[in-house]
Parts: structure tokens; C-alpha cells; sequence
């Protein structure tokens, strides 16, 4: 099995019995994989065409649709994290089109059609700017410049918590800019963003004390009657974990789930 593990580095499996989030059980107790990766942050790095990518036309009105994994996240029994389309608009858009939608504050995120990688998060300020946390250093850059072949989209809404005014939101972003490693309490690009708009600690590693009340549930809804859920004791796990899925690609990861399983 090590040899078609290749390409997800430092693998290991753990099973995890877990429930439905919501408390009510399903008929059949589903068991999570739990997925240990490196903390290599690839956000802007360029790669090869994958395995499952397919071309795909803009739509008149300028979107893309992509196939993409959806998640839902909770906490305890609180939905904190959505990222399904059936009841949330995933599309994504031209940088050139994005920027006539924004305002300062935003959340953005860039993804990339032709690879798997996590996408990008970036905060809007205003004028094409954006600040993001990029190989371990907080920076302003133009949006056109980063993009690089991604499109994106608002994701103001793709956490569940109260956002701050954009003003603090604005002063979070701006008052780390220049800080690089070793000065920062942020192991990605999302946690960071995200932490500028909602503010709350849980998005920086170490944030949060880890108890054994304090567990939060990640559905990986794979399709309409595969969702398998994944449990971790900190936010900041569950979003390395949940970017780390991404980086795999859906076709990759249905099938390391199924050598797991002893489908295969």
C-alpha cells in the first residue's frame, strides 16, 4: 500500500468511530480516516495538470462551476463551516470580474481549475490590493499579480461565526503586515484570514485549550450517500486536515478511502 501512497507524503491512517454531529445516529456508524500530513503550504505554487481535471468553459455570465468537495464542520453540535452547493453559491469567477464584487474586508479565495491544491485566502483591502499570508510572511499584494490563472470568489459567509466591521477588520490585516515567520501564529493562509474577519483565537495554532468537551466534526461529503466524518480536538486541525483533502483531489481521495476500507 506505501507505493500508491506516494504522492500523499507521510500518510497514516487512523479509524475513528464517530456519529452524526447533529447527534441524531444513522442506522450505520460511519468510521472517519484521519489523514497526518507536513505543514508545506503550496497556496501560489504552480503544478502539473492532475489525473481528473477536464476543461471547462466560463458560462455566458462569466463563472465557473467546478467538481469540488464539499464539507460541513461543527462544533459539538454547532454548524461552524459550509461548503455546499446546495445551499450556497460555489461558483468562481475571473479576477477581473471578482474585483468589481468586492469590498474592503472580504474574504477571497482563489482556486486554481487545473491542480489540486488548497486554495488561496487572501482579505481585500481596496484597489486591487489584497493582504495574505504567503511562505510564512504577511504581505500586500496586487490581487492580479497573485492570482496567477486562479479565479475566485467571496467566501464572507463560509464560516458561521459574527464578522467584525470591516474597519477591524481591516486593522487586524494591516497591523501584521511585514511579519514573517516566528512572529506569526498562523500555519496557513485560510487561518489567517479568517482570523482578520472573525477574530477569534481559535484560528491560531494553539489558540484553543484542548479538552475532551471541545471536539469538532468534519463531514466530508464525497456524494449525496458517502459522507464520511473525521473528528479533532482544535479548529486549527480540522482546517490543516480539511486543506490537506483538498490537495489530494476527489477522484485521489475516494480512492486511498477505498484501500482503507479493503475495497480494493
Amino acid at each position: 500500500m506505501g507505493n500508491q501512497l506516494d504522492r500523499i507524503t507521510h500518510l497514516n491512517y487512523s479509524e475513528l468511530p464517530t456519529g452524526d454531529p447533529s447527534g441524531i445516529e444513522k442506522d450505520e456508524l460511519r468510521v472517519g480516516v484521519a489523514y497526518f500530513f507536513s505543514d508545506e503550504e503550496e497556496d501560489l505554487d504552480d503544478r502539473s495538470q492532475p489525473e481528473n481535471y477536464k476543461d471547462q468553459s466560463p458560462s455566458k455570465d462569466g463563472h465557473l462551476v467546478l467538481n469540488e468537495i464539499e464539507y460541513s464542520a461543527f462544533c459539538c453540535q454547532e454548524c461552524i463551516f459550509s461548503k455546499l452547493r446546495e445551499n450556497e453559491d460555489l461558483n468562481i469567477y475571473s479576477i477581473k470580474t471578482l474585483l468589481t464584487m468586492c469590498k474592503p474586508g472580504d474574504l477571497l479565495e482563489l482556486v486554481h481549475v487545473a491542480n489540486d491544491q488548497p486554495p488561496h485566502w487572501t482579505i481585500y483591502e481596496g484597489d486591487d490590493q489584497v493582504i495574505h499570508l504567503h511562505k510564512g510572511e504577511i504581505r500586500k499584494d496586487s490581487l492580479f499579480e497573485i492570482s496567477n490563472g486562479r479565479l475566485g470568489r467571496i467566501v464572507n459567509n463560509r464560516y458561521r461565526y459574527r464578522p467584525l466591521p470591516a474597519d477591524l477588520v481591516m486593522q487586524n490585516a494591516c497591523g501584521h503586515l511585514g511579519l514573517s515567520s516566528g512572529e506569526i501564529s498562523w500555519t496557513n493562509s485560510e487561518s489567517f484570514a479568517a482570523w482578520c474577519r472573525f477574530g477569534k483565537r481559535e484560528f491560531k495554532a494553539g489558540g484553543e485549550v484542548h479538552t475532551a468537551e471541545q471536539q469538532y466534526f468534519l463531514k466530508i461529503h464525497l456524494s449525496k450517500n458517502n459522507v464520511h466524518t473525521l473528528m479533532f480536538h482544535s479548529l486549527e486541525d480540522l482546517i490543516r486536515e480539511r486543506r490537506k483533502v483538498d490537495a489530494t483531489g476527489k477522484l485521489r481521495l475516494l480512492k486511498e478511502l477505498s484501500i482503507v476500507s479493503g475495497k480494493e
